[in-house]
């Protein structure tokens, strides 16, 4: 029913029946995984009104939520690098205390295992409300661009603006390109010395 594949690795069918909803792949040099993909075969649809949790196990520190996959969502990409933070859960024990352990530490690296839970879409809908990525939505990077080139011409402006001769900055008023020269070795300056924070005050 399920599917993995490691970036950079062969794709894994090598699928653990736990019990009746809960599945486990094995991952071999867990320490080594940057990005995993995991997704539905298309050979058997979930239920109606369920889907799978997903959750990465790693010896000694317990596991954690990654995400889910549905009949709407049937594959999900996972960053397990860097984003690893242990947690605890009676629901999901199945896990750890299958009758062979999966997860392990070998002569020849981690072996951490990828657990896949059927369970109500409801319920799964609920723990994935809570991760962290779902409660701080990944802002825009666009929309931060925008900003921060709408702060620089701003601090352009009100630096020029004092070079007006006390007359309202117009579209007739010459300003001296020496004054653009300052204003950007200035602002580079200040850029280097204490990075882009001044640019949020608002009187700049």
């Amino acid at each position: 029913m399920f599917g993995c594949c490691v970036a950079g690795r062969v794709l894994q069918t090598n699928l653990q029946q736990l019990d009746d909803t809960h599945a486990a792949f094995e991952l071999t040099n867990a320490e080594t995984i940057n990005h995993i993909c995991v997704f539905l075969l298309g050979t058997v649809p979930f239920p109606d009104g369920y889907g799978a949790s997903v959750h990465f196990f790693w010896p000694g520190k317990g596991f954690q939520l990654l995400g889910m996959l549905s009949n709407e969502k049937p594959s999900a990409i996972f960053r397990l690098r860097g984003n690893f933070s242990s947690q605890t859960s009676e629901t999901h024990a199945v896990f750890s205390g299958a009758s062979t352990p999966i997860a392990d530490v070998t002569p020849h690296g981690v072996v951490a295992m990828l657990g896949l839970s059927i369970e109500p879409l409801d319920q799964i809908m609920q723990q994935v409300a809570a991760l962290p990525s779902q409660v701080a939505p990944r802002r825009d990077p666009a929309a931060d661009t925008t900003l921060m080139a709408e702060r620089i011409v701003k601090h352009l402006f009100n630096y020029i603006s004092g070079f007006a001769g006390g007359s309202a900055l117009t579209p007739e008023v010459t300003i001296p390109l020496g004054t653009i020269i300052r204003w950007y070795e200035s602002f580079v300056s200040k850029v280097k010395n204490s990075g882009v924070g001044f640019l949020e005050n608002p009187e700049l």
